[in-house]
């Protein structure tokens, strides 16, 4: 079933379906293979690493000749990183948490589609009056970093289409099935951002305990943490993250000393493969998760949700 929205049509896709810019997570691998399956592959920049940026660019670029993106968390990122990753011509630039205004201008000259993740009513109007040609409306079940509080996707999603109409609206937060894309559709969301359903697909790259451990990850084996760098993310709640949360616990330094406090604790983990101290980011929608080649699950994805829609 082929269908055509507002934001497949903006961006010439095949299908609704966008790769959350998972930073360290979507490389230019895993987003290559979203784009050849007909979706867009969004690279994750995260708080723009030169020297990752420098390899996974060239990655994608010369895997993929269809529209393709790079996200950034706008509270991380510097105007040069971002001038980096322009300079080989993404179709698409995406910018999450924090404030947008002192990136965008760099984002509309170079004409790439300006996306921005919001998760607040206030967020949503910030963007709308920023000039963004997209918005994702991100609800708490997302994995990774997101809102601390506020608004589940189910109910998000129709509240910010009706905001910001015509503007096309992504979905993301807990969708990682064909049951979640055709629910999202039907919301009113011009597409769907799917992030840890992709983390168990070999160009993920993760480690494997991690991608093993999100087999057996139901919603209420996550939880929200800022244990690894100083700000809300959703993660598998194991257990470093159980002790932070501890009444005891010393509050986390903030991003990005925090991040830099963890990072030998989460270099021993990744060596050891102890996913009970890794940074194990997860959405509630993890258990759905397949362990498949990316292009081949979002086709997948996308047949699913077709036969609910039709």
């Amino acid at each position: 079933m082929a269908l055509r929205t507002a934001f497949t049509e903006l961006l010439g896709l095949e299908h609704p379906i966008a790769l959350a810019p998972m930073g360290g997570s979507a490389g230019g691998e895993l987003a290559a293979a979203v784009c050849n399956a007909g979706g867009l592959g969004l690279l994750g920049g995260g708080n723009g690493n030169a020297k990752w940026l420098a390899r996974e660019l060239p990655i994608v670029t010369s895997g993929t000749r269809r529209p393709w993106g790079v996200g950034f968390q706008s509270w991380a990122v510097d105007r040069a990183r971002v001038e980096q990753a322009l300079e080989f011509r993404p179709s698409a630039v995406m910018l999450s948490f924090g404030d947008p205004r002192p990136l965008a201008d760099a984002v509309r000259a170079a004409g790439a589609t300006l996306i921005i993740q919001v998760t607040g009513l206030d967020e949503a109007r910030q963007a709308l009056a920023v000039g963004a040609d997209v918005l994702i409306a991100q609800g708490t079940e997302a994995g990774g970093h997101g809102a601390r509080q506020g608004w589940s996707t189910l109910t998000f999603v129709p509240v910010v289409a009706d905001l910001a109409a015509p503007v096309p609206v992504l979905a993301a937060g807990g969708i990682a099935d064909g049951r979640g894309i055709a629910a999202a559709l039907t919301l009113g969301a011009s597409a769907v951002l799917v992030g840890t359903g992709f983390l168990r697909s070999p160009e993920a790259g993760i480690h494997p305990a991690w991608a093993d451990a999100l087999g057996k990850t139901l919603p209420e084996d996550t939880a929200l943490t800022r244990a690894f760098s100083g700000r809300a993310g959703r993660a598998i709640a194991n257990d470093y993250v159980r002790a932070a949360a501890a009444p005891e616990a010393p509050a986390p330094a903030p991003y990005p000393v925090q991040r830099g406090l963890v990072a030998g604790m989460r270099s021993t983990a990744l060596k050891k493969g102890d996913v009970q101290t890794m940074q194990a980011w997860a959405g509630q929608s993890a258990a759905l998760a397949r362990a498949m080649p990316a292009g081949k699950l979002a086709e997948c994805l996308w047949h699913d949700a077709s036969a609910l829609l039709e």
